[in-house]
């Protein structure tokens, strides 16, 4: 075992500004990687980007490119802090917000892991927006094996385990899949079994208006995702009391990203809360809507075809209720909605236990390259 600088295994070298008049020339042959190229994604290689340029442009900002198996990561903001990192799998280049190791004497794949394990808070300046130098980066402080043989060998071992854990989170994704399936299965199921009658969306939910006044630091804040409910990441702004309850039953949306799915239901187990001003909250009314029901449809192809035909074109649109309240639902008798509903919450609590199983797959990762590391 030996200890290096970072800087003396491989060149640490920065990312260049590139207008956006000069990307997405699908002609040019050269890569051209952004952040967004690997943050939101967690494959270990980058063999292709959505924008690439050509020699010219290359020249003319006296850019270069980076070798094949260059790891990169984000040198800047709340990306930094992240373990997103990346091999090239091609020769490319990359923008300023990104910065590369270029291996001279060590794996790129060990260099990755490495990588992964290592936490850039504890060299990031922080005062202002998190980032690196690339001086501190060279002077982190690497595990090396005795020889490259022993490289090779923990390499192998780390990318065995981590194809295991990517095969568990495709079987929990793949399960989720199936899930949401089976729930729009159950509201087709209810839709066919009697007589539907069809109504205009304001005339059977109620909106919630009023904010939850003095009250609001007794509550935790609730916000909307694709997957859900979830804690909101920033506490109220200076309204805190407008901000509206959110109890059990209640069905909320972000109306900037409801074409998007960011549609929340809060289940009988979740803690009363409250959630953003600007948000649409609402409940259905009592023996003509079940909540549940309501918001399993919402998210339905049924829900997505009604939102659909209320949007006027603008991706970033406000859905407020008053819009969403001339929509049309054909609805099930009440009986109905209350036997789906019902099934469709036992679905919830397996999708809740699938979003934990994921949680601790997720958190392997550092642990097992804590590990690995830390014996090296």
């Amino acid at each position: 075992m030996k200890i290096e600088k970072l800087g003396n295994v491989a060149d640490v070298v920065n990312g260049f500004a590139f207008a956006e008049d000069l990307q997405g020339n699908k002609i040019a042959q050269i890569p051209f990687i952004k952040v967004s190229d690997f943050v939101f994604v967690c494959d270990r290689y980058i063999d292709k980007s959505v924008n690439y340029v050509d020699e010219t442009m290359l020249k003319k900002l006296r850019a270069k490119v980076y070798p094949k198996g260059t790891v990169i990561f984000p040198k800047v903001g709340g990306a930094l802090l992240t373990n997103k990192r990346a091999i090239l799998g091609c020769e490319a280049t990359f923008d300023n917000n990104i910065m590369g190791l270029v291996p001279k004497s060590v794996n790129p794949d060990f260099l990755y892991y490495f990588m992964r394990s290592f936490d850039m808070a504890t060299i990031a300046n922080t005062t202002s927006l998190p980032s690196v130098r690339a001086s501190d980066v060279a002077a982190i402080e690497i595990i090396l094996p005795s020889t490259e043989e022993e490289e090779s060998v923990i390499t192998t071992q780390i990318i065995s385990i981590f194809t295991e854990l990517e095969k568990a989170q495709e079987a929990i994704f793949e399960q989720k899949k199936e899930i949401s399936n089976l729930a729009n299965a159950i509201i087709n199921e209810s839709l066919s079994k009697g007589e539907n009658q069809d109504y205009c969306l304001g005339k059977v939910l109620d909106e919630v208006k009023v904010g939850i006044g003095k009250a609001w630091h007794q509550y935790p804040v609730y916000g909307a995702t694709r997957a859900g409910i979830a804690l909101a990441k920033e506490p109220p702004g200076k309204h805190a009391q407008k901000y509206k309850p959110v109890i059990p039953g209640t069905v909320f949306y972000n109306p900037m990203r409801i074409l998007i799915g960011s549609i929340a239901f809060a289940e009988n187990d979740v803690e009363d809360g409250i959630t953003s001003p600007d948000y649409v909250v609402l409940k259905g009314k009592e023996g003509l809507v079940d909540s549940r029901w309501f918001y399993f449809w919402l998210r339905s192809p049924w829900g997505v075809q009604c939102i659909n035909s209320l949007a006027r074109g603008a991706v970033r649109e406000r859905m407020l209720f008053n819009r969403l309240a001339e929509g049309q639902i054909e609805l099930p008798e009440y009986t109905f909605q209350k036997e789906a509903s019902e099934v469709l919450q036992n679905l919830k609590q397996i999708s809740i236990n699938l979003d934990n199983q994921l949680k601790e797959i997720e958190a392997l990762p550092n642990k097992v390259l804590s590990s690995v590391f830390k014996d090296v």
